[in-house]
């Protein structure tokens, strides 16, 4: 449950099974697609990326790409996130099938992830600190 557009502007966190489907679009509110899950980094200790489902026709045949969860602003307004990325870019990131998930947090796999998105992997930064 998403709550009242008063509670959702108030709100600073929430529960990860509520993310799954809010939409994501860019910040000329054209749609991006929508969050299908969060993968967390459970030895590190947070969000490694979300997953979100963009292209396909009626939900057959979409890819899933991964975005670094700072990428992503929650809009209380219109109570969807947004994400600051050209259609192109999206188009051209590695993405994965719904069937054949990554199964294993390889640093590789997401450090290329991260920096097609122009971010600094989460494991750099708590280094920086």
């Amino acid at each position: 449950m998403r709550g009242t557009a008063t509670e959702t502007q108030t709100r600073n966190i929430i529960r990860g099974k509520d993310i799954a489907d809010y939409s994501v679009r860019n910040p000329r509110g054209e749609d991006l697609g929508s969050i299908e899950d969060i993968v967390i980094d459970t030895s590190e200790g947070c969000i490694a990326y979300a997953a979100l489902s963009f292209g396909g026709i009626m939900g057959l045949g979409d890819k899933l790409f991964a975005i670094p969860w700072e990428a992503l602003q929650y809009n209380a307004t219109d109570d969807a996130f947004v994400l600051d990325v050209p259609k192109e870019r999206l188009e051209n990131a590695p993405g994965f099938d719904k069937g054949n998930w990554p199964t294993t947090a390889e640093r590789e796999w997401l450090t290329g992830m991260y920096s097609h998105y122009g971010y600094t992997p989460y494991w750099e930064r708590r280094m920086e600190r």
